[in-house]
């Protein structure tokens, strides 16, 4: 069992940067690939960036790419998500997730673990 915890969430100007940080309870954190999530009100919960265990792989959806990078350090058993130049349209909880393989890596449904999410709001 892998428990999530998200932080690093807030009220932010657009254009403004923001890390989230995503820890984890687990030693084999650096075994599963990780993933960001967000869900806005009234929307599903939509992909944002993944990244594989040896964190030699990252993949982003097209809404955040080039403004958002996800990382990782195995040695913290922590996976970051590096805003920036933020919009209100990225207002949203964002949530963590792992999962062990990469197929897939972009499907919410496929993940075994989640964080409980942290609230990400920009004001325009």
């Amino acid at each position: 069992q892998v428990q999530l915890v998200e932080s690093g969430g807030g009220l932010v100007q657009a254009g403004s940067s923001l890390r989230l940080s995503c820890s984890a309870s687990e030693r084999t954190f650096s075994s599963y690939a990780m993933g960001w999530f967000r869900q806005a009100p009234g929307k599903e919960r939509e992909f944002v960036a993944a990244i594989w265990w040896t964190g030699s792989n990252t993949y982003y959806a097209d809404s955040v790419r080039g403004r958002f990078t996800i990382s990782r350090d195995n040695t913290k058993n922590t996976v970051y998500l590096q805003m920036a130049n933020l919009k209100p349209e990225d207002t949203a909880v964002y949530y963590c997730a792992a999962k062990r393989a990469w197929a897939a890596i972009s499907r919410a449904n496929e993940y075994h673990y989640w964080g409980q999410g942290t609230q990400v709001t920009v004001s325009s």
